[in-house]
């Protein structure tokens, strides 16, 4: 079993975020291509959708990926400087999330939790 490549392991956010932007690019390129549509397919109409795609491009939040990958490593730090679990490194940046859905928590007699 252990032959195999790993699998990429995404956070539940992560996964929320690539879905809505997925959906904001398509309703961005429905949208230019509506307003090229409307006025009417002339003769160099690939450069009116190139230009309306890069007009609407802000409705894509770039700046919401770069806030929350910093806000990450912020609470992984956060985590690794607390005096009350002394010794407790991340190593994976989702920690902090994937601690807001803990509703088990098993232990085993070495003191592995899962």
């Amino acid at each position: 079993m252990n032959a195999k490549t790993p699998r990429m392991k995404f956070g539940k956010l992560d996964e929320e975020v690539n879905t809505l932007s997925k959906f904001l690019f398509l309703f961005m390129v429905i949208m230019s291509l509506v307003i090229v549509a409307l006025q009417g397919f002339l003769a160099a109409w690939y450069i009116q959708l190139f230009r309306f795609v890069l007009l609407l491009s802000s409705i894509i939040p770039i700046s919401l990926r770069v806030n929350l990958d910093l806000a990450k490593v912020f609470y992984c730090y956060g985590i690794y400087k607390d005096e009350e679990i002394p010794g407790t490194i991340p190593r994976n940046s989702t920690i902090p999330e994937e601690l807001g859905r803990v509703q088990y928590l098993l232990t085993d007699k070495t003191g592995t939790l899962t």
